[in-house]
Order: structure tokens, then C-alpha cells, then sequence
């Protein structure tokens, strides 16, 4: 991302299945970044991965020996494809809002966004027409149960 003129990197975490787990805004790319990262989403989680799959850019190994050590790191190319497609509707978002105005507001929004994103864009591409109407009805009914309050009479 690219804040008033100065570049940042989006972290983000995603599960087997392509959904968001945990989203970070860092100025810098190093060994403390990744090290942040990794204690940040591991405190979000319930259990520890057994596998995690990167890029192959080496904090990721030094924050991982440091923080997982007993999980397996796969690095091999087109592992992570899933996390890396995962940045095109972060990236939709971002145009139609002008950009972000700082590092603490991308942060705030995408971590928020980013799981919420994902309830309302199935995988239309797996389903009928009739299956997707159906599926989008039910998860928009689970929506507005989640979100209303009840009213006091």
C-alpha cells in the first residue's frame, strides 16, 4: 500500500479454505515485522497451525524458527497462491475509497473488512444460479440476525 507517498506492506493471513484470518499494516518487511505478525495472529487463533506456506522472503523463516518451531513451513512457488489472490478485494476497496490516510485507518478498516469481505462473496463460479440466490438469501438472513438489535417494547 502506498500511504502519503510512503510504501507499506500488508500482511495477511488466510486459511486453507481462502478466508482472512488476520490483516497487519507494517512499514517494514524484516525479521520484527514477521515476528509481530506471527504473535498477533497466533493470539487470534484457538489452535497453532501445523503447516503454514509463505513466499520465500527469509523473515518469514527467522520469525517462524523463533515463534513456531514445531511447525512444518513450506516455501515451494504457487503454494501461496490462495493469499496472494487474497489482496484483490483489499486492492477494489482501496480505489473506491480514494486510498487510505494513514497506516492506523488502513489498519482499522481492513481488519474489519477483510473477514466480514468474505461472508458475502461465495464462490459463485461452484454453483447455480438458483444454489447462489438461495446461499446469498441465507447468509444475508445470518447477517441481519447478527447485526439488529433487538428493540425494547
Amino acid at each position: 500500500l502506498t500511504i502519503k507517498g510512503e510504501r507499506h506492506y500488508l500482511w495477511r493471513a488466510v486459511d486453507q479454505d481462502g478466508n482472512i484470518l488476520d490483516i497487519l499494516v507494517q512499514r517494514r518487511r524484516d525479521k520484527h515485522a514477521a515476528k509481530k505478525f506471527f504473535r498477533k495472529l497466533l493470539k487470534g487463533l484457538a489452535y497453532v497451525p501445523r503447516v503454514i506456506i509463505t513466499d520465500k522472503l527469509k523473515s518469514y523463516g527467522a520469525a517462524k524458527r523463533a515463534i513456531l518451531p514445531d511447525v512444518e513451513h513450506r516455501q515451494q512457488r504457487y503454494l501461496n497462491n490462495r493469499a496472494e489472490n487474497s489482496h484483490q478485494p483489499t486492492r477494489q476497496r482501496e480505489r473506491r475509497m480514494q486510498g487510505y490516510k494513514s497506516p492506523g485507518h488502513a489498519q482499522r478498516f481492513l481488519s474489519a473488512y477483510g473477514p466480514i469481505a468474505e461472508h458475502f462473496r461465495p464462490r459463485r463460479h461452484r454453483m447455480s444460479a438458483s444454489d447462489y440466490r438461495q446461499e446469498m438469501r441465507h447468509r444475508f438472513d445470518t447477517w441481519q440476525a447478527l447485526t439488529t438489535f433487538p428493540t425494547a417494547a
